[in-house]
């Protein structure tokens, strides 16, 4: 039912910034936990940011301070703004979300891809 599909993501130098972008159909996007997750060539997909349902966010070690998470109830968006952008930052990015209350609920777009590279 939900779909999602992300955006904006491409090459850039470190330090500079990306905006990343979730657009979600089929549902409001305030009714569902999304999580920004990133995966890396032969590396463990691991989630970056968070924003729950109610509003709450939750940021991974290596985020903070960096990206900031976002809902956009107009545009039924997600975003991830990227700042300081660092050459380990560089993964495919994945947009995910979950119904809370659901342990089956588990819905993914097809990544876009980010790479920080001088």
């Amino acid at each position: 039912q939900v779909q999602l599909v992300e955006s904006g993501g491409g090459l850039v130098q470190p330090g500079g910034s990306l905006r990343l972008s979730c657009a979600v159909s089929g549902s409001i996007v305030s009714l569902y936990d999304i999580g920004w997750y990133r995966q890396a060539p032969g590396k463990q997909r691991e989630l970056v940011a968070a924003i729950i349902s109610r509003g709450t966010t939750h940021y991974a070690d290596s985020a903070k301070g960096r990206f900031t998470i976002s809902r956009d109830g107009a545009k039924n968006t997600v975003h991830l703004q990227m700042n300081s952008l660092k050459p380990e930052d560089t993964a495919v990015y994945y947009c995910n979300a979950r119904r809370p209350g659901s342990y089956l609920y588990n819905v993914w777009g097809q990544g876009t891809q980010v790479t920080v590279s001088s």
